[in-house]
């Protein structure tokens, strides 16, 4: 086995340590030679000194410490292997929560079942903690299995053939509610739902609503939403937050009904829960995708008056509609106001600004607004570069779009495959050999190959105005490729 850095665990990794009754976890052990070094046995001989003893409290600091999962699981069974050294419930937890936030579960599913044949008292939160961990992972079969496996291991009493039946609580079935919601079986989350209201220590709280709440809203039943909101408050007696609210305004808003998204909101008022920028912001989003433009503008005003501050998402949201309503004289103004507000347009804003200015042909301003941004500071990606290019070739303005061009592949941008074939074949027809030439050349550079079809035109153009060289040293490039 590999001594480990510390002197408390080179004494606990040594090789005289006692068998352990259980077999290692560990797949190191399978790859590792038994016996130790001739270098370990000089050192074992020059001093003999006694060994010192790992309780559980060092044994979890050293595991945590380790940052490699499979030295954290050698240590763990190593410390296993020193005579009457068992292992309990916190370094089981330690070393399980370890090896799962490394997505090691591989691992994780071989310490389960060494659990299995311990002796010692288990509790709940072991099992908790990887829930979440598959949850994250988005392992949802796995987060069913692990509440399974509560009942079988998890004992009041350290003896195998101990039966105690544990009631799962609120936090284990609000997993199990979430899980069912993301696959679409609400059947399934509702039953769930009727087995924490037969159980007193696990009774349904505001994420479980709000969690069923969401799924009937993701599946467009929109009106159930609202009588199992009604129900949980009025029955249950549990209010609702910022949260709750939201998930009811984006599910109406993505449904169509702004209007009873705003409904929504000022009864939220009403009911002394005051919006947040993420209330607004759905419903914002609700009435634009509506077509209610000077509505959402009231929105907006409304929340600045109440001192929120909007976010760069909010004000793209804005200017998107703005752009594709032909109205990006006013989306320019927004994104001054951005400005002044100190409110960091992102890349997203500016390739909406971008493709508004397209739309209007104003392709002077978008080029000049591509060329200079970078100079400013402002980080645009290959998208912005694609956005113009694409416009200006469906238009036919092929003298700028070779200039845009130029400009990406001088800046380190590719344009899209399909968007290089049709410059290309659209140069040639217009009967630009210097053009396509040009740009062929530019793409080449990058490692782009054209379609046969693409190559074919080319090369007839080139052929037909008498520039066979530059045929021959395109072709050679390519085959050199």
């Amino acid at each position: 086995m590999k001594v480990v850095s510390t002197v408390s665990r080179r004494h606990l990794l040594s090789a005289e340590s006692a068998p352990s009754l259980i077999q290692f976890i560990t797949p190191l052990t399978s790859s590792r030679a038994d016996t130790p070094s001739a270098e370990s046995d000089t050192t074992i001989r020059e001093s003999p000194r006694k060994r010192k003893y790992i309780n559980h409290e060092t044994a979890i600091n050293l595991i945590k410490r380790e940052k490699n999962p499979e030295q954290a699981l050698e240590i763990f069974n190593k410390v296993s292997a020193q005579k009457g050294f068992c292992h309990n419930n916190s370094t089981y937890a330690v070393i399980l929560h370890k090896l799962a936030q490394c997505k090691n579960y591989q691992s994780v599913d071989a310490v389960l079942h060494r659990m299995s044949y311990e002796t010692c008292e288990f509790h709940e939160g072991v099992f908790l903690n990887l829930m979440r961990h598959f949850s994250k992972s988005s392992m949802h079969e796995r987060v069913i299995e692990m509440f399974d496996s509560i009942v079988p291991i998890v004992r009041s009493k350290p003896s195998l053939k101990a039966d105690f039946r544990l009631e799962p609580n609120t936090c284990i079935f609000n997993i199990l509610v979430k899980h069912h919601c993301k696959k679409g079986d609400l059947e399934s989350a509702f039953e769930v739902l009727k087995e924490m209201e037969k159980a007193q220590v696990s009774y349904p709280n505001l994420i479980t609503y709000s969690t069923l709440i969401d799924g009937l809203c993701r599946n467009d039943r929109l009106e159930e939403a609202i009588d199992l909101f009604e129900k949980m408050v009025s029955k249950h007696q549990i209010p609702p937050d910022a949260l709750t609210y939201n998930v009811l305004i984006n599910g109406f808003s993505r449904g169509g009904k702004s209007d009873r998204a705003r409904k929504i909101l000022e009864f939220m008022k009403k009911n002394g829960c005051s919006p947040n920028v993420f209330n607004y912001s759905s419903l914002m989003n609700g009435l634009c995708k509506d077509g209610k433009f000077e509505e959402a503008k009231k929105i907006f005003d409304e929340m600045k008056d109440a001192n929120l501050k909007p976010d760069t998402v909010l004000y793209t949201t804005l200017i998107n509609f703005l752009c594709r309503a032909r109205r990006t004289d006013e989306a320019i103004e927004l994104l001054r106001e951005m400005r002044e507000k100190d409110c960091r347009a992102d890349e997203v804003t500016f390739n909406v600004i971008l493709g508004g200015l397209c739309r209007e042909c104003r392709f002077i301003e978008a080029i000049n607004m591509v060329e200079r941004l970078p100079n400013d500071g402002v980080y645009l990606n290959k998208a912005s570069y694609r956005i113009v290019l694409n416009f200006l070739c469906k238009e036919g303005e092929l003298e700028k779009a070779v200039e845009l061009l130029i400009l990406m592949l001088h800046r380190g941008f590719v344009p899209h495959f399909g968007t290089s074939n049709e410059l290309l074949v659209s140069l040639c027809e217009a009967g630009n050999a210097n053009g396509a030439g040009l740009v062929l050349f530019g793409l080449v550079e990058t490692g782009f190959k054209p379609e046969p079809g693409t190559w074919s035109v080319l090369i007839d153009l080139i052929c037909r105005e008498r520039k066979l060289l530059p045929a021959f040293q395109l072709l050679d490039g390519l085959v050199m490729d």
